[in-house]
């Protein structure tokens, strides 16, 4: 018996990385997971490695289109009628990230993937969690909605702060009503984000950064939390964290 039976655990940016870590966690915990991304074919093989011993459903969607995050909500009420967890993960980064490169296309990219898709998602997550007094969102943003530095850019920071605005506003309304936000700040992770980095990051450097399934397992431990407490918000970093080691080594 799992911790997580009969819940039902939507899933987003679920094909990889942090999403893929967190939606195989959840399932060995006995949640029914619903598998959200852009490309099918990972979403499909996650949901094959789940359907071994679990339950998952695959519902592709752009995030960034509000009437298609509206219509994985019509499925998971019409196949549900319910939803205990929103792992509010899917999020985009672009090479040229920064003020000197920046063009108004890539602010969009960079807005809508990782500001207006998790907006859209939590309104779909909200009546379903409501109408049971009962429910829990997490939310991936990362260290760069906590803390401005210069690895993400201007735009990826601003809109993973807007995320940790979010989350905070989620518990101060609702609350009354149950439900429980978590914002989860990761530090570097070694997932395919990085292939977008200006500065290539070498497989020596990925293997000291925080590993999807890292995150994944402190995703678990969050969904299985009691009612009453919510973990407002959460940091993970690898000891080797690049930035202080940069810092040390200007010191000396």
């Amino acid at each position: 018996m799992g911790q997580l039976d009969g819940k039902i655990a939507w899933v987003t940016g679920a094909g990889t990385g942090i999403g893929e870590a967190a939606a195989l966690a959840l399932a060995a915990e006995g949640a029914t997971i619903i598998l959200t991304g852009r490309r099918p074919a990972p979403l499909e093989d996650v949901a094959r490695r789940i359907n071994q011993t679990g339950t998952a459903h695959v519902q592709p969607a752009d995030l960034t289109v509000a009437a298609q995050v509206q219509q994985v909500g019509d499925y998971i009420r019409k196949t549900f009628n319910r939803l205990d967890i929103l792992v509010n993960n899917a999020g985009v980064n672009i090479v040229d990230r920064h003020w000197s490169k920046l063009t108004p296309e890539g602010i969009d990219t960079l807005v809508h993937g990782n500001l207006n898709a998790a907006l859209y998602c939590v309104t779909v997550a909200l009546p379903f969690m409501r109408a049971r007094q009962d429910g829990l969102i997490i939310h991936t943003a990362s260290m760069a909605g906590r803390f401005i530095g210069g690895f993400s850019g201007p735009i990826y920071v601003a809109a993973k702060h807007g995320i940790v605005a979010m989350s905070h506003g989620l518990n101060m309304e609702e609350c009354v009503n149950g439900i429980r936000s978590t914002v989860f700040l990761p530090g570097e992770v070694a997932t395919p984000i990085l292939d977008k980095r200006p500065i290539p990051v070498t497989p020596e450097e990925r293997a000291r950064m925080v590993q999807p399934a890292d995150c994944g397992d402190l995703i678990r431990y969050i969904a299985c939390l009691p009612k009453h407490v919510v973990m407002n918000e959460v940091h993970l970093s690898p000891t080797w964290n690049r930035s202080y080691v940069a810092a040390l080594q200007r010191k000396l």
